[in-house]
C-alpha cells in the first residue's frame, strides 16, 4: 500500500501551453472519442430537460406576458412574468452581484461542473453538434480517416450534409435567441414579412445565425479554453477542499501498460491506456491535474471506469473529488470559506426577495421645474411649479389620483384632467403647482409629503422641498 505522504510528483511542462495548440501555435483539431457510461446518460438527461426549456421558453406565458424575455433595446427585461425596467436599476445590479456571489461559492465548492453540465455552448457543442458529427461521419478515428480522405462522391455528401444541419440548427438556436430578446411575436413578424419591413431584425438573426456556426461548426472547444473567462478564475476560486474531476494520483501511480503474466506489485491501478485523453473534448490529459481547459464533463470518469471493470479494478480512479479527499481520504465540503460566502448569499438574497416582493407598480418622480422660482400670489401665498412623472411598470392600465398629506395648509393644483390615466408599460408627465400660505414657510426648503393612490388605496408617498423667500420667518 502507497504512503499517502509521498505524493506523485507530475511534470509541470503541460501548463506551458494549451492541448489544442502546439509548438508553432497552429491549432490542434480535437477529435474526441465517442463517450458513453453512467454519467454521461445522466448528462444526456440534463442536456433534453434544459434544451426543451430552452426552447420552450419563449411560448410560456404568465398572465398573458413571456416567461422570460430580456428586451435591452427598449430597456425591458421580464423574469418570471414580473416586468423590470431602467428605474429599476438597483434591483438589477443587486441581482447580479447576487448571481455573481453564487457562481462564486458554487465554484469553490463543486468546480466547474457548470460548465460540463449546464453551459449552453457544452450542451450545443457536446451533445447537439458532436453527436451529429458522430451520427454522420462515425468515431474519432473514422472522422480523422474521412478529413484525411480524397474528395469523393460519399465525402462531399457527409460533409456538406453535416454543414446544412449545422447551418439549420445555428438558425433554429437564432431564432430562439432572438426570440429571448425581443419577444416571440416580433420574430414570427419578421419572419414572415419580407425583410425590408424588419431590415434591423432580419440583419440582427443573420448576424446571430453566422455567430453560432462559427462557435458550434469551427471555433469550437475554443470558446471555452480562449474567450471564456470563467476557466481562468478556477485558479482564484477553487481551494484544495473544491470538488473536481480529479484523477487518484495516490492509487493510479506509477502507471503502467499490462502485460501478461507479470505482477504490478511496484505498479498503481493506472495502465496508461490513455483513453481518458482521447475522450475528453478539449484534448488534455486529466492525470496532470486540474487545468483550465477542462470543464468538469465526466467523460474521463466514464471510460476510465469501464476500463476499470475490465482489468478487475475497483471504480473512481477518476472521480468527482477534492485535493484533500484523495490525500486524506475525507470529503469536507464546510470550511470558513464556503460559509463565509453562504452568509453573503443569503443575506444578499434576502434582501433581494425583500425588494422584489415589495416594490411598487407604480414609480412617481416629483422634480421642481428647472430654472424656475417661486411665485407669491395676490392672496399672499407662494407658489412652486414642479414635474410629476409617473411609471406604469404593470401590464395593466391604472388611474391615479394624488394629492398633498403634508403640510396640511398645502394647496395642490395639478395642470390638465384631474385624473391621472396612466396606460400599461407606459410613462406620463404632468406638472402640478403647489401653494403655500406665507406665514406656513418658516424655512428656505419646506419638506412637502404626496400621496398618490388608486381607487382610495395608497400606492405610493413621495417627497419634495418647497423652496420659499428667506425673508419671510415667523
Amino acid at each position: 500500500m502507497k504512503n499517502t505522504d509521498q505524493l506523485y510528483q507530475y511534470e509541470e511542462e503541460f501548463r506551458n501551453s494549451i492541448g489544442t495548440v502546439d509548438e508553432k501555435g497552429k491549432r490542434i483539431w480535437v477529435y474526441p472519442k465517442k463517450p458513453a457510461g453512467f454519467f454521461h446518460n445522466k448528462r444526456v438527461l440534463v442536456t433534453i430537460i434544459l434544451l426543451a426549456l430552452f426552447f420552450s421558453g419563449p411560448f410560456i406565458k404568465i398572465n398573458g406576458q413571456p416567461f422570460m424575455l430580456f428586451n435591452i433595446f427598449e430597456r425591458k427585461f421580464i423574469v418570471f412574468g414580473q416586468v423590470f425596467w431602467p428605474q429599476d436599476f438597483v434591483l438589477l445590479a443587486l441581482t447580479l452581484i447576487t448571481f455573481f456571489v453564487f457562481v462564486i461559492l458554487f465554484t469553490v465548492v463543486f468546480g466547474r461542473v457548470w460548465c460540463g453540465w449546464a453551459c449552453p455552448q457544452t450542451l450545443f457543442m457536446e451533445m447537439v453538434y458532436r453527436k451529429i458529427e458522430y451520427w454522420i461521419e462515425g468515431d474519432a478515428n473514422q472522422q480523422r480517416k474521412l478529413k484525411a480522405a480524397p474528395w469523393t462522391k460519399e465525402k462531399i455528401i457527409k460533409k456538406g450534409g453535416k454543414q446544412i444541419i449545422f447551418v439549420s440548427i445555428a438558425i433554429l438556436i437564432a431564432h430562439t435567441a432572438m426570440a429571448y430578446l425581443i419577444g416571440l411575436d416580433q420574430v414570427i413578424a419578421i419572419v414572415q414579412q419580407p425583410p425590408a419591413e424588419h431590415m434591423a431584425g432580419f440583419i440582427g438573426l443573420v448576424a446571430f445565425t453566422g455567430i453560432f456556426y462559427f462557435v458550434f461548426a469551427w471555433f469550437r472547444e475554443q470558446a471555452c479554453i480562449v474567450v471564456c473567462p470563467y476557466g481562468r478564475l478556477q485558479g482564484v476560486l477553487l481551494g484544495k477542499e473544491s470538488i473536481v474531476v480529479a484523477y487518484d494520483w495516490l492509487r493510479g501511480e506509477q502507471r503502467g501498460k499490462i502485460k501478461k503474466n507479470e505482477p504490478r506489485l511496484d505498479k498503481g491501478d493506472c495502465i496508461d491506456c490513455k483513453l481518458c485523453v482521447h475522450v475528453c473534448p478539449t484534448g488534455i490529459d486529466i492525470r496532470n491535474g486540474t487545468q483550465l481547459e477542462c470543464v468538469n464533463c465526466t467523460a474521463c470518469i466514464d471510460v476510465c471506469d469501464d476500463v476499470m471493470v475490465k482489468i478487475d479494478k475497483p471504480k473512481g480512479l477518476i472521480r468527482f473529488a477534492s485535493y484533500n479527499s484523495i490525500v486524506n481520504r475525507v470529503q469536507q465540503l464546510w470550511n470558513p470559506r464556503v460559509m463565509g460566502y453562504s452568509i453573503v448569499l443569503t443575506a444578499l438574497l434576502v434582501l433581494l426577495s425583500f425588494m422584489v416582493f415589495t416594490r411598487s407598480p407604480i414609480e412617481t418622480t416629483l422634480l421642481k421645474v428647472p430654472g424656475t422660482l417661486f411665485q407669491k400670489t395676490d392672496r399672499g401665498g407662494v407658489t412652486n411649479l414642479y414635474n410629476i412623472e409617473f411609471i406604469n411598470k404593470s401590464f395593466d392600465d391604472r388611474e391615479l389620483t394624488i394629492r398633498v398629506i403634508s403640510p396640511v395648509e398645502t394647496s395642490l393644483q395639478l395642470i390638465g384632467e384631474p385624473l391621472i390615466k396612466l396606460p400599461a408599460e407606459q410613462l406620463v408627465k404632468r406638472v402640478i403647482i403647489l401653494e403655500l400660505p406665507a406665514e406656513a414657510i418658516k424655512e428656505a426648503k419646506t419638506s412637502i409629503a404626496l400621496e398618490v393612490s388608486e381607487k382610495g388605496e395608497v400606492i405610493e408617498v413621495v417627497k419634495t422641498k418647497f423652496i420659499g423667500p428667506v425673508s419671510i420667518k415667523k
